[in-house]
């Protein structure tokens, strides 16, 4: 791979001027461009097959508006030459996605998809929802378009193959089956309630379904209950039965299950007014796991092949692809995403576009789910642009806020405190902008409110001026909304001023009379409080972004709060992991009873040696 910088040190011209002088530079390569603008952002990345041909499209002119920008705003670019073309693909979406250029087509939601293991570490292996690198050893089967997806099977599942879920952990350390085992949703192997061999089969089966072989596993329990019903065995019975329809209800959420397709994802875009929406359907198996949209970033004269292009690129940059990708729209580079998704994978990947047939059926109703989703999405959007807005209406806002930051804390006197800030825009809540702050301050007094919410806003800005100082990446709030009154507003606007941030608007929510919701009072810096009236869609709004704001807090500080329950002075001992702390606990059942042996006591626990034991008792004795 080979760089290439710019042909002069001097000061370049900018759009056509300047890409022409470009063209002088370049060969018939392969490789990645860049388009810069006079602040050396990125404005656009792509590829070439010959990067002076490719470029010197640019130079001429006779583009579509949103290109026509581009070429304007570009005062350098920079070139990255590669061995192939395919290379150059690879290349190019990696970069889209870390860089985001401005006029680059751009998936948005890029989270990955979840699993289920069948995990092989165990004589009686576990089954769970499993998301990211697949380092684990056992059998994975997905991925499952959704969290929801998963746990909906996995009920069902545990129903019908009586499989654990527990850590090993707690199977470890069951003396009694649980509940699981008393709703048949578990066999109870923690207590040899079934051989290891009929467990192994059990496992067998599940997997056979999942990957398809559902009609022979239904066949055999069939049997079996068959067997059992005419041995007069009809508790047996009853229990197959019941398996048997659990996965009936797991083929019935899947909807439609394709007979022909065994492994693809097939991929729906549908267009309207410069936005797009892209539905994925997983199937693996023959089974329908779920559906997803997204919704790229696009232009009003981006074409339906150029998006789809971007989307396959960088949804499986970091994304195994199935054997088959089956589009609505076909792209240009077809043979070159095909190689190299198929370098990807070590196997062969298909991009297919079908025009009859089962397949075209499958694309028909992702085209049909991406059509009302998007639909569904540019109502929400238009209402959504509405309340902003009525909202800049109500404070006096210069326009209507883009990114509006809400804060609230959460505790039980003072214990656990943690702040929680959520985001909301023009397209609904920005969950992937929340934050959380642990409070730190050991200085506060406990339910200081005032004292947590300056610790919260001081290192919110602070980042911000570290991370953003020039304002132009879009992290910095437009409105921030305070859940408290007068007081809380006085703190905030003192924490600002503190850090030269005057410009940003800064509204108190309180609950005003009876604390009652739709008498809620509005504080300001240096006005009056105001109240909305009661049936104002811009006071619903508030509320909703205020209730969000207080969920998001309360989970945060309960997450927080269950953790610290089962936290223990053992977990403060170098050398004492989870094995040993068990082993510790389990021996004198608690750990003030730890606190308390003697050295020869700790000695004698199976797995800890005479130098840990001496690290334990040294432990809690010099701190006594």
């Amino acid at each position: 791979m080979k760089i290439q910088n710019d042909p002069t040190p001097e000061m370049q011209p900018s759009g056509y001027a300047c890409i022409q002088r470009y063209v002088k530079t370049l060969d018939s390569s392969p490789g990645v461009y860049r388009m810069l603008d006079a602040d050396s952002r990125v404005l656009y990345v792509g590829k070439a097959r010959n990067l002076k041909a490719r470029v010197s499209n640019y130079a001429r002119p006779g583009h579509s508006g949103r290109i026509e920008r581009m070429i304007a705003s570009t005062a350098s670019m920079m070139f990255l030459t590669t061995r192939t073309e395919t290379e150059a693909l690879l290349l190019e979406q990696n970069l889209i996605k870390q860089l985001k250029p401005k006029y680059n087509v751009l998936l948005r939601d890029d989270k990955s998809f979840p699993n289920i293991l069948v995990a092989k570490d165990h004589a009686y292996p576990q089954i769970k929802k499993h998301r990211g690198a697949k380092k684990e050893k056992g059998a994975y089967f997905g991925p499952f378009a959704s969290a929801g997806a998963v746990n909906r099977t996995l009920n069902q599942l545990q129903k019908a193959f009586l499989l654990r879920n527990c850590s090993d952990s707690m199977f470890d350390s069951r003396t009694r089956p649980c509940l699981l085992y008393q709703i048949k949703r578990c066999s109870g192997p923690c207590v040899d309630l079934i051989s290891k061999e009929d467990y192994r089969e059990s496992v067998k089966d599940a997997e056979r379904f999942l990957s398809g072989r559902s009609t022979k596993v239904q066949e055999d329990l069939a049997e079996q209950m068959m067997a059992a019903s005419e041995a007069m065995e009809f508790e047996r019975a009853a229990g197959l039965r019941d398996r048997i329809r659990a996965l009936t209800q797991v083929q019935t959420s899947q909807g439609i299950n394709p007979r022909g397709v065994a492994e693809a994802d097939v991929i729906g875009l549908y267009m309207d007014s410069g936005q797009a929406c892209v539905q994925v359907f997983f199937i693996r198996a023959n089974q329908n796991w779920g559906n997803k949209d997204f919704y790229p970033r696009v232009g009003a004269d981006v074409s339906a092949a150029e998006v789809m292009e971007a989307f396959i690129g960088q949804f499986y940059d970091n994304k195994e692809p199935p054997r088959q990708l089956i589009l609505s729209d076909a792209i240009e580079n077809a043979d070159l995403m095909q190689e190299a998704l198929s370098e990807k994978a070590g196997r062969k990947v298909e991009l297919l576009v079908p025009q009859r047939g089962e397949k075209q059926e499958l694309v028909a109703g992702a085209l049909r789910n991406a059509r009302e989703s998007l639909a569904r999405r540019m109502s929400e959007s238009a209402t959504q642009a509405k309340l902003l807005r009525g909202v800049a209406e109500a404070f006096d806002l210069d326009a209507p806020p883009t990114r509006i930051e809400v804060y609230d804390n959460s505790h039980i006197q003072g214990t656990n405190a943690v702040g929680g800030m959520i985001v909301a825009g023009p397209e609904g809540f920005m969950k992937n902008a929340y934050r959380k702050f642990n409070i730190r301050g050991d200085d506060l007094t406990p339910g200081d409110d005032f004292g947590m919410m300056k610790e919260v806003l001081t290192r919110r800005f602070t980042r911000l001026q570290k991370e953003d100082p020039d304002r132009d990446k879009g992290m910095w709030p437009d409105l921030l909304l305070i859940d408290g009154g007068a007081g809380q507003v006085s703190a905030v606007h003192e924490i600002m001023q503190t850090h030269g941030v005057e410009d940003i608007p800064m509204v108190g929510v309180a609950k005003g009379i009876d604390r009652d919701h739709g008498k809620e009072e509005f504080h300001r810096i240096g006005q009056r409080p105001f109240a909305l009236k009661r049936n104002d869609p811009v006071l619903y709004f508030i509320q909703r972004l205020r209730d969000e704001a207080h969920r998001f807090a309360i989970g945060t500080h309960r997450a927080k709060r269950a953790k610290a329950v089962g936290a223990t002075p053992l977990d403060d001992i170098p050398g004492v992991g989870a094995a040993r702390k068990r082993a510790l606990l389990a021996h004198f059942g608690s750990a003030k009873a730890v606190s308390r042996a003697n050295l020869a006591d700790l000695k004698a626990v199976d797995g800890i040696s005479a130098g840990l034991a001496q690290k334990v008792y040294d432990f809690f004795h010099e701190k006594g």
